[in-house]
């Protein structure tokens, strides 16, 4: 528990010092806590330290996991999400950040529950990454700007990993440009939600402007990583 808070104070500091050095300092910006592989305990402990975002990279996990925690979270799925999973999901958690396709606009949509979308964008152009080309963002906000009851929160990339954060930067910043891109266009209510930035580069994402970020390992460890239910 020591660890855990200690880690996640760490995270908690870097994140508002990074935003303090970004154009808008006075944001707020979301800690997803990512707990994969970690048990409902440690998502309770999380809990009792005061965070109230947990974010799930498999449905599946979620699944077993979810009903064994008491504490007050927000469940959020990070991971790729296939179609025939999304009424699942729908059950599950109130944000999905991995949303990359019309198809599964169209089945979050016929689970009949609110939610909040991040649309994937694929901006490094990597083919083993989820996620819309840059080109194809506007069709997909505006297939899911028309699907109520969805809600787009904004939209969502991963960076390629590297060894320096740094290499990260031009990504962050080409899904900014691609967000203010859109709203200029004027094809749904302006979006407010970057979702960029994981253990290894969300200080670089923050500066960017990142609204969320998904950050797993630095604040859960490595160690304890192997539940399975």
């Amino acid at each position: 528990m020591h660890d855990l808070a200690s880690r996640l104070a760490s995270v908690v500091a870097r994140i508002r010092a990074a935003t303090l050095r970004s154009a808008d300092p006075r944001r707020s910006v979301v800690l997803v806590a990512v707990t994969k592989g970690a048990p409902p305990e440690t998502v309770e402990a999380l809990a009792a330290l005061g965070v109230r975002d947990v974010g799930e990279s498999r449905v599946q996990e979620a699944e077993r996991k979810a009903p064994r925690v008491t504490g007050d979270v927000r469940w959020h799925l990070v991971g790729h999400l296939q179609r025939n999973k999304a009424r699942k999901a729908a059950s599950l958690f109130g944000t999905i950040h991995s949303v990359d396709s019309a198809d599964l606009v169209r089945a979050l949509a016929a689970a009949g529950r609110p939610l909040d979308l991040f649309l994937q964008v694929n901006v490094s152009g990597e083919a083993a990454k989820s996620g819309v080309a840059p080109e194809g963002a506007a069709a997909l906000l505006a297939a899911a700007a028309s699907a109520p009851p969805l809600r787009v929160a904004g939209l969502m990339t991963m960076a390629p990993e590297a060894d320096d954060p740094e290499a990260a930067r031009p990504h962050f910043r080409t899904l900014r440009a691609l967000r203010d891109d859109l709203d200029r266009a004027g094809i749904a209510p302006p979006l407010r939600g970057l979702s960029m930035g994981m253990s290894a580069d969300f200080e670089v994402a923050v500066e960017e402007g990142a609204t969320h970020v998904r950050v797993g390992t630095a604040v859960v460890g490595r160690h304890g990583l192997q539940w399975r239910g």
